[in-house]
C-alpha cells in the first residue's frame, strides 16, 4: 500500500503544470513543428496575408494570434477541454514573444 502512495505521489511531482507544456511548445519543440508544418511565425505572417486578401482590410499577424486565442476560449465556453487551455496559453505566450521579437 505505501508503495502505491509514493508512486502516486510521483507522478503528481512529474505532473506539468499547464505553463510549462506551453513553455515547451514555444520555446522548446520549436524545431519539431517547424520541419512538420514550417516556422510558427512565418505561418502566422502568411495566414495574415491570406486572411488580409480575403477579409478586403489588413490583417496583422498580432490580429491572427488574438484570433486564435479567441478560438479556443470560444471552444473552451462550450466544452472544458484541457488542450483548448493549453493551446490558448501557448498562443498567448507565441504573441508575447512575436511582439519582442518584431516590433
Amino acid at each position: 500500500m505505501r508503495e502505491e502512495t509514493k508512486g502516486l505521489a510521483a507522478q503528481e511531482n512529474n505532473k506539468k503544470s499547464i505553463l510549462q507544456e506551453a513553455q515547451e511548445i514555444v520555446y522548446e519543440r520549436k524545431q519539431e513543428k517547424e520541419r512538420q508544418y514550417g516556422p510558427f511565425e512565418e505561418s502566422m505572417e502568411l495566414t495574415a496575408k491570406v486572411a488580409s486578401i480575403l477579409c478586403d482590410k489588413e490583417i496583422k499577424p498580432t490580429d491572427v494570434y488574438k484570433i486564435l486565442i479567441s478560438l479556443k476560449m470560444a471552444r473552451e465556453g462550450y466544452a472544458h477541454k484541457k488542450d483548448n487551455l493549453l493551446d490558448a496559453v501557448a498562443y498567448i505566450a507565441g504573441l508575447q514573444k512575436y511582439i519582442e521579437e518584431n516590433e
